[in-house]
Parts: C-alpha cells; sequence; structure tokens
C-alpha cells in the first residue's frame, strides 16, 4: 500500500458529478483522462459546418461541453483556471484504452446498473492489473457491480461516494466488497483525507451508505413535521439554519439548490428496499411534495420549488415562500421566536443546544420533535450501517455541513435527559444507549489528557478517534495547554518548543486584544520557545480589523488614539517578520484586511486549499493600514528585474488593492501576489492545517532560523509613478467607472505605492512606507464618504442609533 502512487486518474461519465470529480484531481495536480460517450446525432450546427459523427469535434462533444459548463459554474470547481491544462478529454469508442497508462479509474456513469456493468465490461479489457477501479455510486449496491469480474478486478474495487459538489463538501464514503483488499481500503481512506482533503468515512455496503441513510430521513421527518406542526417553510429554514449549527441554507433552500428530484429518488429507493427499517413510512412522499414533483417544481434547476425568485412591479427582485396548504407563492414572512432570540447572544453551539431543548415555541417544539426522532434512528443504526457511532457523525458534519454530528448533538442536550424527552414524544433509545448509562457512562465522548475519545459499542469502552493523533485539535487541549490570554487571544502550548495564538473574537477580527495577545506570544517564544504558530480552529481565519472601532475613533475625531492604534497594527506586522524566532500564519476560509497583512508578514504561510485572502480595505475608504500597502511596494521592486523599473509590476499590485480582489482559493492567492514562491505550503485538509503549520515551525527552527534584516532597497518610483498612477484614475473618473471618493483612494494608494513624489526613482526603507501608509490611511478615515461605508458595513445598511 505504502508504495501506490496516484499520478494519473481516468474519470468514466463527465456528467456533474464526473466533470467536478476531475477538476478535483486536477486541483491537487493529478494528470486526469475525462471520457464519455460519443454523441449519435449531429446538432444543427454541426450539419451546417458539414461534421459527421466521426469526427473528434463531434464524437468529444458531450465530455468537452460538460467540462466547459462545469467550469463556468459558480463557485468554481477548480483552485485556478491553470489547472485545467491537466485534464484531457475522449469517449468511450475511442480513448478506452488509453486506461490501461492510469492509476485509478473512477466510474461515474448514469445510475443504472446495466449500463455501469457495460462501461465495467470495457474497462477490464483494458485495466492494467493491480489499478484501483471504483463506482461514485450513490445508491446502487457496490457488491451488485463486482459480480462477473475477474479476480484481480474485485480485489481493487470499491465504491468512492463523492459528495457535490466535490470541492467544497468535503466527505468521501469509502465502500468495500466482501472481495475488496483491506489494504486498498486502507490506501482510500489515507488518500482522500491527505491529499484529497476529505473526510473518509467507512461504509458498509447498505442503502444509501451513511450520510444519504441519515441525512434523507432526518429531511423527510422534517417534511412530515411541517403538517404536524403547521410550520411555514420561512419558519422551518429559521429554526433549523446557523442557529442550529446547520448551513445557511438549512432544510428547504438546501432541497432547492441539490435538487428536489435528487431527494425524491433517494427517499424512494430508502423506501423501496428498508422495509425492516422502523421509520420505512416516513420515507413515503408527503402530499405535497408529490404535487410538486407533478407540477416539476424541482427547485433552481426548474426556477421554481420551495422558493421562488420573480421581479416586482418596480423591477426588484423577490424571493417567494410556497405555502404548503394551498401551493401558491407569496412573500416570505418574517419569523419571531422568543428561543431563537435566547440563543442569539449565546456562542457556544453546545450551550444554545440546551435551549432549543427548552424552548416553549415552535423552535422548541420542532427541535424536540427531530432530535428526538433522530436520536432513535442513529442509535438503531448501529450495527446496521456502521459499528461505530462516531462515522455517523463524521459524515454528517462532512457530507451535511452540520457543525454538531446527531451523537454530538445528543452529548450536547445530555444523554439521559434525552431519553426521558425521547420517552414523553414517543421515541426510544436503543437497548446499548441504556446499557451505556447503565455501567455509569454518561457521554458518547469524552476528552481525557488533550485526547478525543468515542464510546465503543462492542467493548463498552472509550478508544481513541481513529488518525486524530496526526490533527491538533484546540478544543481538545485548551483547558489543560493555554498559558496566557485575554478577551480576544488565547496562548496555547503546542508542544515541542511551538505556541499557537488563537483568536477568539467575533469574526475573528483584529482588535487591540489580538494586537497584545501576538505581541505577548512573541515574547514568551522569543524567551523560552522554539517558534510560534498564529491558526485556530474557527469557521475563519480572520474577516479583518475591527472596523467599528476604527469607526468610533474617527467619528469622535481621537486622532492620535487611531494614529497609536494603526502603529500597533503596523509593529505588530513587522514584528511577525522580524523577531528572533520562526512565525507561521495559518490562514483558512475568510482572510481579509489584517488577517491578509500578517499573512503577507510572515516567515511562512501554511494555509487551507480553501482561502480566500484578499486586501480589502478599499472597499470601506481607506487603504491597507497594517504593513498591506508598504508590503506591495515593496513586492513590486523586487520584481523589477535587471535594475529597470517593470511599471506592469506596480500597476499589478496596485490593481489587486485598488479592486479589492480577494482569492477564490489558497493556490489563486499566490497568482494575486498575496503569497511569495516558496514561503507557502497548502494544507488540503483543513483537519491537518494547524499540525502542519506546527511541523513548518519546527523545520524552519531545526534549519537554524535567522532574524531577517529590515529592508532599506525597496525601489519606489517617485513622480514618474504617480502621473501613470493620477492619469489613470483621472481617466476612471471621467468615464463614471468610479466615483469622485474611489479617485481620491487610488491617488492615496499610488502615492504611498510610489514613495510619495520624490522627484526620481528613490531606494527607500520599510519604515519610510509604514509612514506614508499610516498617514494615507488617517487621513481617508477622516473622509465623511469613508465613515459612511464603514457605517455602512457595521450596521448591514441601517443607520446607527445615536
Amino acid at each position: 500500500m505504502m508504495k501506490r502512487s496516484i499520478n494519473k486518474v481516468a474519470v468514466l461519465g463527465s456528467g456533474i458529478m464526473g466533470s467536478r470529480i476531475a477538476c478535483h484531481f486536477a486541483n491537487i495536480g493529478v494528470e486526469v483522462l475525462l471520457l464519455d460517450i460519443a454523441p449519435k446525432d449531429l446538432t444543427p450546427e454541426e450539419q451546417a459546418k458539414g461534421l459527421t459523427l466521426d469526427k473528434p469535434a463531434v464524437k468529444n462533444r458531450i465530455v468537452n461541453t460538460a467540462l466547459q459548463t462545469a467550469v463556468k459554474t459558480n463557485p468554481s470547481p477548480v483552485y485556478s483556471k491553470k489547472v485545467l491544462n491537466k485534464i484531457k478529454t475522449g469517449n468511450f469508442d475511442d480513448d478506452m484504452p488509453k486506461i490501461a497508462g492510469y492509476d485509478w479509474v473512477i466510474e461515474v456513469v448514469v445510475e443504472n446498473l446495466d449500463i455501469k456493468k457495460k462501461v465495467f465490461e470495457q474497462v477490464e479489457q483494458f485495466r492494467k492489473p493491480g489499478t484501483l477501479i471504483t463506482s461514485n455510486t450513490s445508491g446502487i449496491p457496490i457488491h451488485l457491480m463486482a459480480e462477473g469480474r475477474s479476480e484481480d478486478f474485485k480485489a481493487h474495487f470499491c465504491g468512492t461516494h463523492f459528495f457535490n459538489p466535490p470541492r467544497y463538501l468535503k466527505l468521501l464514503e469509502i465502500i468495500p466488497t466482501p472481495y475488496t483488499k483491506p489494504e486498498i481500503v486502507d490506501f482510500l481512506m489515507h488518500y482522500g483525507d491527505k491529499f484529497l482533503g476529505k473526510t473518509t468515512v467507512l461504509c458498509k455496503d447498505t442503502p444509501a451508505f451513511i450520510a444519504n441513510r441519515v441525512g434523507v430521513y432526518s429531511i423527510m421527518a422534517l417534511l412530515h413535521l411541517v403538517e404536524k406542526l403547521d410550520l411555514t417553510v420561512e419558519e422551518v429554514d429559521k429554526f433549523t439554519g446557523p442557529a442550529l449549527g446547520r448551513p445557511k441554507s438549512a432544510t428547504f433552500r438546501t432541497s432547492d439548490v441539490v435538487g428536489l428530484d435528487t431527494m425524491i429518488k433517494v427517499a424512494k429507493g430508502l423506501y423501496d428496499n428498508c422495509l425492516d427499517d422502523k421509520a420505512h413510512e416516513l420515507f413515503k412522499l408527503p402530499a405535497y411534495v408529490q404535487k410538486m414533483e407533478e407540477h416539476k417544481w424541482l427547485g433552481d434547476k426548474t426556477k421554481q420549488g420551495f422558493y421562488k425568485k420573480t421581479k416586482t412591479a418596480e423591477g426588484k427582485t423577490e424571493i417567494l415562500a410556497l405555502d404548503l396548504k394551498t401551493l401558491e407563492y407569496k412573500p416570505q414572512q418574517k419569523v419571531k421566536s422568543a428561543t431563537l432570540e435566547m440563543t442569539k447572544p449565546v456562542e457556544n453551539l453546545r450551550e444554545r443546544m440546551k435551549i432549543f431543548a427548552k424552548g416553549k415555541d415552535k423552535a422548541g417544539e420542532l427541535f424536540r420533535h427531530s432530535s428526538f426522532g433522530l436520536f432513535e434512528y442513529v442509535s438503531d443504526r448501529i450495527p446496521e450501517i456502521s459499528d461505530e457511532l462516531y462515522r455517523i457523525d463524521d459524515a454528517m458534519r462532512a457530507g451535511f455541513g452540520w457543525e454538531l454530528g446527531p451523537f454530538e448533538l445528543w452529548d450536547a442536550v445530555g444523554v439521559k435527559e434525552a431519553i426521558e424527552g425521547m420517552e414523553q414524544y414517543g421515541n426510544k433509545a436503543a437497548a446499548w444507549v441504556h446499557e451505556m448509562l447503565d455501567a455509569g457512562n454518561t457521554s458518547f465522548y469524552k476528552v481525557e489528557g488533550g485526547v478525543k475519545k468515542y464510546y465503543d459499542i462492542p467493548s463498552k469502552s472509550y478508544k481513541t478517534l481513529p488518525g486524530t493523533d496526526e490533527f491538533i485539535i484546540l478544543d481538545n487541549i485548551r483547558d489543560n495547554k493555554t498559558l496566557w490570554k485575554n478577551s480576544g487571544v488565547s496562548i496555547i502550548d503546542l508542544g515541542d518548543g511551538i505556541l499557537n495564538v488563537e483568536f477568539h473574537t467575533k469574526m475573528n477580527t483584529i482588535g487591540g486584544d489580538v494586537i497584545a495577545g501576538i505581541n505577548k506570544a512573541i515574547d514568551m517564544a522569543e524567551k523560552e520557545y522554539r517558534g510560534l504558530v498564529i491558526g485556530n480552529d474557527g469557521a475563519n481565519f480572520s474577516a479583518g480589523a475591527n472596523v467599528g472601532m476604527i469607526f468610533m475613533m474617527a467619528v469622535e475625531q481621537e486622532w492620535d488614539e487611531l494614529n497609536i492604534a494603526i502603529r500597533m497594527f503596523q509593529n505588530t506586522s513587522m514584528r511577525i517578520r522580524y523577531s528572533s524566532i520562526p512565525v507561521v500564519v495559518a490562514p483558512h476560509n475568510l482572510t481579509l484586511g489584517g488577517g491578509c497583512e500578517f499573512s503577507l508578514h510572515a516567515d511562512h504561510v501554511q494555509l487551507s486549499a480553501e482561502t480566500y485572502m484578499g486586501l480589502v480595505e478599499f472597499g470601506v475608504g481607506v487603504i491597507p493600514g497594517g504593513g498591506g500597502t508598504k508590503e506591495f511596494a515593496l513586492r513590486a521592486s523586487d520584481e523589477f528585474k535587471d535594475d529597470q523599473i517593470v511599471q506592469n509590476a506596480l500597476k499589478d499590485r496596485f490593481l489587486t488593492i485598488g479592486m479589492a480582489k480577494v482569492s477564490t482559493s489558497g493556490y489563486e492567492a499566490y497568482e494575486l501576489g498575496y503569497l511569495q514562491k516558496d514561503k507557502f505550503s497548502i494544507s488540503m485538509n483543513r483537519n491537518r492545517l494547524l499540525a502542519d503549520a506546527k511541523a513548518k515551525a519546527i523545520e524552519l527552527a531545526d534549519a537554524g532560523y535567522t532574524k531577517p534584516v529590515q529592508r532599506t532597497d525597496i525601489k519606489v518610483l517617485g513622480k514618474q509613478g504617480l502621473g501613470i498612477v493620477y492619469a489613470g484614475a483621472n481617466s476612471m473618473y471621467a468615464g463614471h467607472f468610479i466615483s469622485e471618493h474611489d479617485k481620491k483612494i487610488s491617488e492615496k494608494l499610488g502615492y504611498v505605492m510610489c514613495g510619495g513624489d520624490l522627484s526620481y526613482p528613490t531606494e527607500v526603507s520599510e519604515q519610510y512606507l509604514l509612514d506614508l501608509e499610516r498617514e494615507a490611511f488617517l487621513s481617508l478615515a477622516g473622509e465623511r464618504k469613508s465613515l459612511e461605508r464603514i457605517q455602512s458595513i457595521i450596521t448591514k445598511g441601517k443607520p446607527l442609533r445615536n
């Protein structure tokens, strides 16, 4: 297993899933062959051109069109358009023999067993012995597809069920057959985790496997509860969304996005194939869903489902909600709930669950009905769909975006307390749960010595969660390893001489407490440790500086205080770069403004593949003031070649800030100039990010890290560059592409990046540019238009109250 490597992957079938799976393999640098059937008929356009069915352009029309469609979707399936050169296309008739040179063949054709078997017959003709062969089916029993195949085929065959979209949804279910070699399963579990960035979940070959079995049960239970509890579409989505630790799309909006037909297909399959399931009747479609299916109200793909987008008489876009009683669309109604109001100030999700469980209104009633039914269902599914409870939680978090899996949710409510409530609602936990409690075990999970453990049902004991020894999970070590903290930061000992700075402000915004915490951590690391990681387990690395603080200082005209605050921000960025120990920043998801500036100054950036990085200050009427503008001027200078000042380098950097460009991936962050060659690494699996960052800090320390010297050789253009900047800004303003205030910000940005109005190109120091940057930031922060923009962001467009 250890010698096996995946350099080339063949994907058979280019539909919605196949094309996107191909894109994701290309994302990680694998060479991909994407094949599909050849058309049987010419299009009118092809006929007009005189083409025939044997022409390559025609034979590859289906696969090429599918790939082009995938690439145009938003969000994009690729990290960068450049990865598309890794994908070659072809058709089954001409190109199937090429799979002999590929390491892994993935079948993603239509969900029809006979068709899949015919494809596998072709595969067997050309496949090289030992090659991995897997199916992406979401419902067909895996063992049925292996029937009639050779022993080598069977030994290397299993199910690999990606969730759509493959780039973003982290679940990869691995479903072996009785014939699959154990080492093949082990390889795929490891490869999916480390290289594809997935939460790999080992599943049994049961209907819908794990995630869809539990997820569709949960949705179907809600569809039936709607009628029982007299709930509206808006209420269900409000009660089952972010407040509950679920995606913003909640229940009905998710159904519209995925497609009601997809959910119906899985539900019907479960109804037909799970006759002994106690919840069997719940998989039967409610009458209103049957009517929606008849009307083809299937969601976004048919332009209407539980919601419908329309235009008002004034031409404004309006989203209507379906009245489930009348099946008529109506304006959405605002949802009010005392329970939801009580949960708003509670940041801890597990504490919010206790509030939901005690709620006296519809939100509380829905929570109890749905959760108690869910608890009964998942406890009954063991050992049918999984021998271990943690696999069910992993599948629901990674596949459906739940922050808490079913058993984690049960723990949050309280296992014993929930069982008492379940009995009142007619639900009953499986016998093994009662046995667990009777033995004095009060939860499904617990943390001991910084290690998270799960209750193992066969042995009736707690075991360490497999694979977590390779992760650093701050929740598990925070209580015992925190060395210092304030209101915005915790400094945590990661071991091996490495400290970690964790932000825990709202959206991990950066204010005085975070600045103080970073400086304290560097002080501690320089005295007694080897290195520092700046990273956290939050939803986002950092949404940037605390604009509310900036706004209040500017409104009160506290310019000295604001000047000091910006100087401290700059000094902290510079200290990250010029400390005597290596500092590794570990960004993920939103990494904006100040979060980006800290990354710009790190010795190394260990970032998640899904990192959306950008200097976005222009959007609030200012320029980057924490060293970001200075840093882009420095990097433009370093791109000058042969001592000739290249104006395009300055222009590109200027536009990146001026257009507030945000990367759509970690890879694009490099293309936009936020990362430097050889000073960043990408972690495909977000769970591995902090461990990878720690390893990098150790590597830098072991290599004999030495403190860098501040730069004094930064080439700036002075008036030569200012003329170009001002001319461009005036042209954009005259053409009504930017406002007068945008023109002013552009000129200020250009002034800093050009080093001021120097008479000729000059070499300047970092501090010189930082002083210009701070002066420009302060002058713009006092502008009325900038204050209005900041105010709008703070209040989401609403006027501030006096």
